[in-house]
């Protein structure tokens, strides 16, 4: 039974919704952090998501402009057909793919508080049992890149991985420090997000280093161009794929069948079609592993529950928010993450 149908029909009663701004300051070689966390309310329950847009600005209008028609007595399916005919921001985002991240804000309250209003949690409901989540953890090395960090992480926490972004400034010595450590599973090559801030350019030079110097990791997004191309066929084999995956179909329709893909929901916008992303990788024997996009609220234990339930032993981006700070306590959480989903709703206990 395709999972989604196990979702579909449960009743939703909603009355009203809150909005939360949240912040971070400079964590991780990055800048401060963003997010909205969304509260639908109904039949003495509450549902909470993360919107996490990226554009402080557009959180900032989000919390200004006028309240959506949400109150009704729905189902999950129902609400998510309407949910896709109302306009979740006042104006046009600042970046397109921002629309899937507010969307799957308001889609995971839903399915929070639906959950919570059946008297039941998302794992009992799927059939699932969630497992303790092997993470990674993801950081940028700064500028000028400095590896110490992943280096004392490394031996402070047994069985760490890394997903690391390679960037032209890396020298050999950078290289050198990170392969020592064993521990870089992924390397994050951000081949589709030309034009950003985080846009490193598709170095042919810098793929060749890194994907020699890291011979067992992912390699993630890289950007196929003449000069790129054929040092990425010789790895097709350990080519995953992320910023390009919105729809089911931007997975079916890649050139070559991968033989892993990073899973972010909030990427997916809607439940029906991440379910449907989860069916197609079960039945195709892709491999998944989770990623996250910066949650500093609700959405962080989201991914952290998902990865539990399809792929807890895959290097999941999902780490602990303490891994986000500028330097990491003596005390952060240990790998694999104990994850135990609440009674009722799609959350976890504290």
């Amino acid at each position: 039974m395709p999972l989604y149908d196990a979702l579909r029909d449960l009743p939703l009663h909603i009355e009203g919704y809150e909005l939360e701004l949240l912040t971070q300051g400079e964590s991780d070689g990055g800048p401060g952090r963003t997010t909205t966390a969304i509260r639908l309310t109904g039949s003495g329950e509450n549902g909470v998501g993360e919107d996490v847009v990226y554009e402080p600005e557009d959180h900032h209008a989000h919390l200004e402009m006028p309240r959506l028609p949400l109150a009704g007595t729905w189902t999950l399916h129902t609400f998510s057909s309407y949910l896709g005919t109302l306009a979740l921001f006042p104006a046009e985002p600042g970046w397109e793919a921002s629309r899937d991240f507010r969307r799957w804000a308001f889609e995971s309250a839903a399915l929070d508080l639906a959950l919570r209003q059946a008297g039941t949690n998302l794992a009992d409901a799927l059939g699932r049992t969630a497992a303790p989540v092997r993470f990674v953890h993801s950081r940028r090395l700064g500028d000028p890149p400095d590896a110490s960090v992943l280096v004392r992480l490394a031996r402070q926490v047994p069985g760490l991985g890394f997903k690391v972004d390679p960037e032209p400034e890396w020298d050999d010595r950078v290289i050198a420090e990170l392969a020592e450590t064993g521990a870089v599973e992924t390397l994050d090559l951000k081949g589709h997000y030309v034009g950003t801030i985080v846009d490193p350019g598709a170095d042919a030079e810098l793929y060749r280093r890194a994907i020699e110097a890291f011979p067992d990791a992912w390699v993630e997004d890289p950007r196929i161009t003449p000069e790129t191309e054929e040092i990425i066929a010789a790895c097709r084999e350990r080519v995953s794929w992320d910023a390009p995956l919105h729809r089911l179909s931007d997975i079916t329709d890649l050139a070559h069948v991968p033989t892993a893909v990073n899973v972010k929901p909030s990427r997916f916008g809607r439940v029906e079609e991440l379910m449907a992303v989860y069916d197609h990788l079960e039945a195709t024997g892709i491999r998944a592993y989770g990623g996250g996009q910066g949650e500093i609220g609700p959405g962080r234990a989201h991914i952290q529950y998902l990865a539990a339930l399809f792929h807890p032993d895959a290097p999941n981006d999902v780490a602990p928010a303490d891994y986000n700070l500028a330097e990491p306590p003596a005390d952060v959480p240990r790998t694999p993450l104990a994850v135990h989903p609440a009674a009722t709703g799609f959350r976890l206990t504290d």
